[in-house]
């Protein structure tokens, strides 16, 4: 079992981070990552560098990876199931215009975890699923500067799918400390966070304590 499976095998609602879109320090930047994983509950860390240099990203992960997994924290590598496989990533984050989940599969294997990018519909994810995605992705919930977005996921998307599929979902977009708990009351299973975290006005490791205790009272309201 790989340490992305033992993290999606817990029913509760966990955070999912994100990098920043650049990383013009790394060595900084794992310093900070190490704190903020170390602050609290991370379930998964994905490593979103677009439209660089295929040796960025290497270098990014070969910083990275290490710190995650050693906190038990699984690494997916967005877009690139050909980097994810060669440099040893827990799993592929795919969008509806990256590699097919079919390929992706193919090339990470059956025990990588994979999780496709939905939107707000509920016919893309539910092919996903019936495709042997590991999770869905929904958003975005709020407005974001992370990356240009076009649809708008409303929350109600999150608790039909919650009663009525096996398969995880992921909330993303402009998700932050003050809005998480409405995510996880609405019944995400995991919340994806970037700029929530690493602008946070205290630090990237407050804002995870803040994230988990903001998680935790939403998924007490869930019932």
């Amino acid at each position: 079992m790989s340490v992305y499976e033992g993290a999606m095998a817990l029913p509760l609602c966990r955070l999912y981070l994100i990098t920043p879109p650049g990383l013009d320090d790394l060595a900084a930047f794992g310093h900070t990552l190490a704190q903020a994983l170390d602050a609290g509950d991370v379930a998964a860390l994905q490593i979103r560098l677009k439209d660089v240099a295929d040796e960025i990203i290497t270098a990014a992960v070969h910083v990275l990876l290490p710190i995650a997994q050693a906190r038990g924290v699984a690494v997916i590598l967005n877009d690139r199931p050909d980097l994810a496989a060669r440099l040893g990533c827990d799993g592929v984050h795919v969008g509806q215009s990256d590699a097919s989940l079919t390929e992706a599969r193919k090339i990470m294997g059956a025990a990588a975890m994979i999780g496709v990018t939905c939107h707000d519909s509920l016919h893309l994810a539910m092919e996903a699923a019936e495709g042997g995605a590991d999770y869905v992705a929904f958003g975005a919930f709020f407005p974001t500067t992370t990356k240009d977005v076009t649809t708008h996921a409303e929350l109600d998307l999150l608790t039909g799918w919650q009663a009525d599929m096996v398969i995880p979902c992921v909330a993303i977009g402009g998700i932050t400390v003050e809005n998480v708990r409405g995510i996880a009351r609405a019944g995400a299973d995991f919340a994806a966070v970037s700029a929530g975290v690493w602008a946070y006005a205290d630090g990237p490791a407050a804002a995870v304590k803040a994230l988990n205790h903001e998680i935790a009272a939403g998924v007490t309201e869930r019932g």
